[in-house]
């Protein structure tokens, strides 16, 4: 039996565990991130949480609706069990009528046996050393892992201020967007990590990252022009690799375009 649970009943120990056993677990899905990054949030379970599927949802001029919502790049059906296509299928049918619009990115576990169309994403996996690893970088990157850089200094930190204020600067900004409110929530939360690169004591760029126990997910870059010509978001994942070599998990960076690593 698959239904319906709203916010308020979901139970949350039994909900999480559920999506860490799945072999698709991703941060997104978890009960914190999605607390901080929705607006509401409700899940269709099966039976007693053999298989979850989370929804995103918000309300506007009096409708329901299944929303996108910012900083999560994929969701689905998580369990487990084997999913096939029925099981997709039943999901599905159980997304409750008064959603009159369901916008929504499934994983790529669901996708492969729902025939839905696919975006793949960059992965790296960290199961060698970082000098195996930037032995298959082109020959900037390379560059880029062996250059000193004195005049810049790096931290690491779970507090964001002027990583907000910089995420203003260098993107497209109007009054306080969704985006940055809800960056502000997930980075308030304190279980994401940020790595900061200063020049003059300015924050020139910075990487947001967060770990799980499968994934190191590269969630948002910011920089300014001068650090991009610097290549100081480079040397940041790098620092990124080299932290997590040999762990076996995976960096994924959220993305197919991204060319960090080639």
């Amino acid at each position: 039996m698959i239904r319906y649970i709203n916010n308020a009943g979901i139970d949350r120990n039994k909900y999480d565990a559920c999506v860490l056993n799945s072999p698709d677990t991703r941060i997104y899905a978890r009960s914190w991130y999605l607390d901080a990054v929705t607006d509401n949030w409700g899940v269709l379970v099966l039976n007693d949480y053999e298989a979850v599927m989370p929804l995103p949802v918000r309300k506007k001029y009096g409708l329901n609706y299944v929303y996108q919502a910012p900083w999560i790049q994929q969701l689905g059906i998580f369990t487990d069990k084997c999913v096939e296509k029925s099981l997709v299928k039943a999901f599905l049918r159980k997304i409750p009528k008064r959603f009159v619009l369901v916008d929504y990115l499934f994983h790529s576990g669901t996708q492969s046996v729902a025939g839905f169309e696919p975006r793949v994403n960059y992965i790296l996996k960290l199961n060698r050393s970082f000098d195996e690893i930037v032995s298959g970088f082109n020959s900037n990157r390379k560059r880029v892992a062996n250059k000193g850089f004195t005049s810049v200094t790096f931290s690491e930190s779970t507090a964001g201020d002027d990583f907000v204020d910089l995420y203003k600067q260098t993107h497209v900004y109007k009054g306080h967007s969704d985006g940055e409110i809800k960056l502000k929530q997930l980075i308030a939360t304190g279980k994401v990590n940020i790595f900061k690169s200063y020049e003059n004591k300015k924050l020139i760029a910075g990487l947001l990252w967060v770990k799980d126990k499968k994934r190191v997910t590269y969630l948002l870059p910011v920089a300014t022009e001068a650090a991009k010509r610097k290549n100081i978001p480079t040397l940041l994942v790098i620092k990124l690799i080299e932290r997590f070599q040999n762990t076996g998990l995976i960096l994924d960076f959220e993305g197919s375009m991204v060319e960090i690593i080639q």
